[in-house]
């Protein structure tokens, strides 16, 4: 099987074309960014009111378990039986699953912002607008970004299930190589989402490094 994997990898062929390597990795990034884009719309502005005023903890908590334990192909079978084919099904499965590490990394990021410096902030007449724009969310900005990289790797590894309703994306490796007993293939896909991870993962982390606490107080 890993044979017959570098070999396909190994083709040039394979990667061009409509259903060539290139095309389904633009297809799975699409698929995967437009999901965590949406999430952001929905989970920021609820993270970042709950971490700013404490309001709603236990009804963020709740949601975010609750969230968490919904099985994503279960969600996107029952959206296809009721709604039929297409990009939807998959992609509000794939928008609950961003949505709570989005949500807990904006909250934490914002609840434990130092209270000293934005007691300071308030001491001074700022407005409560400015002091989220200018204190908290910057103070913020490393926990968020790590809410990201979690949710975006998370959608990344599960945007395969895309081709199980027909679509594109690398999961067209696994489901189509799975019909015809070509484990070969198969694995194209296992390989491609992985390092796809992978390289999400570590551009992200050198992000979350450039933003985090430590570097900036080294460089100041």
């Amino acid at each position: 099987m890993i044979g017959e994997m570098l070999s396909y990898l190994g083709t040039s062929s394979h990667w061009v074309g409509e259903g060539g390597i290139a095309a389904r990795l633009g297809e799975h990034l699409w698929y995967s960014i437009l999901a965590v884009l949406l999430a952001l719309v929905v989970a920021f502005p609820v993270g970042l009111f709950i971490g700013h005023t404490g309001r709603g903890k236990i009804v963020l908590v709740s949601l975010s378990n609750t969230l968490r334990a919904l099985p994503s192909l279960g969600i996107m079978t029952l959206l296809v039986l009721l709604m039929g084919l297409g990009l939807f099904p998959p992609l509000v499965a794939l928008i609950l699953i961003a949505i709570p590490p989005i949500l807990a990394g904006v909250y934490s990021g914002v609840a434990n912002a130092d209270a000293l410096v934005v007691d300071s902030a308030r001491a001074l007449g700022m407005k409560d607008s400015r002091i989220i724009l200018q204190v908290e969310l910057p103070l913020a900005l490393p926990l968020m970004l790590g809410g990201l990289r979690s949710a975006l790797l998370q959608v990344i590894a599960t945007a395969t299930i895309a081709a199980y309703v027909n679509l594109g994306g690398l999961g067209r490796y696994i489901f189509d190589g799975l019909a015809l007993y070509d484990y070969g293939q198969v694995m194209v896909g296992a390989a491609l989402v992985t390092a796809l991870a992978l390289v999400v993962d570590g551009l992200l982390a050198l992000l979350v490094a450039r933003f985090s606490p430590a570097r900036r107080l080294t460089a100041a």
